[in-house]
């Protein structure tokens, strides 16, 4: 896949060219060649496939990924200051810590509704199935982050010890 540098870089030189182009297009005009409606199309298409490469290099962003993260499910979310992801009950403590910042990283949106808050919260759970026919949720851990800025170097992560004791462990 393509960075956004090198997105933004294609959408220079197509820029360079749709100058060249426009140039060329006026060239035409002045001197009544017969190919100058041609050229009127051929620099518009370029105006036309800057544009959409300019765009395409700031709308994609990359997001890092945390090491040691497992793959979640968004199971509620506000549009706002509250999200739930589930995760597998095989969950370690240490991998639901890289979870949870990995979670606060992709719901990040600079277009979610603060409701007056500066902090997003993401909560963990899991469903454990103590009997036949029985489902409980356990709530494992949260993290919350900055809603006002992209880059939040501290959020704040808080796991439940008391909670992750019940998760059940696997056999060796």
């Amino acid at each position: 896949m393509l960075s956004t540098t090198q997105l933004l870089q294609f959408a220079q030189w197509a820029g360079y060219f749709t100058l060249f182009c426009a140039v060329i297009t006026v060239l035409g005009w002045l001197l009544k060649w017969g190919v100058r409606f041609r050229l009127v199309g051929i620099t518009g298409f370029m105006g036309v496939l800057t544009g959409g490469l300019f765009a395409l290099g700031l709308g994609l962003s990359e997001r890092p990924n945390i090491p040691g993260a497992v793959r979640f499910a968004r199971v509620f979310d506000t549009g706002a200051a509250q999200v739930v992801i589930a995760v597998p009950p095989q969950i370690t403590a240490s991998e639901l810590d890289a979870t949870l910042r990995q979670a606060a990283i992709d719901m990040y949106s600079p277009g979610r509704l603060s409701q007056g808050l500066d902090k997003m919260t993401v909560r963990a759970r899991t469903i454990l199935h103590p009997q036949e026919g029985v489902s409980q949720i356990v709530y494992l851990g949260q993290v919350q982050r900055s809603m006002k800025s992209r880059q939040d170097d501290q959020p704040m992560v808080e796991i439940y010890p008391n909670q992750l004791a019940k998760l059940p462990r696997p056999v060796a």
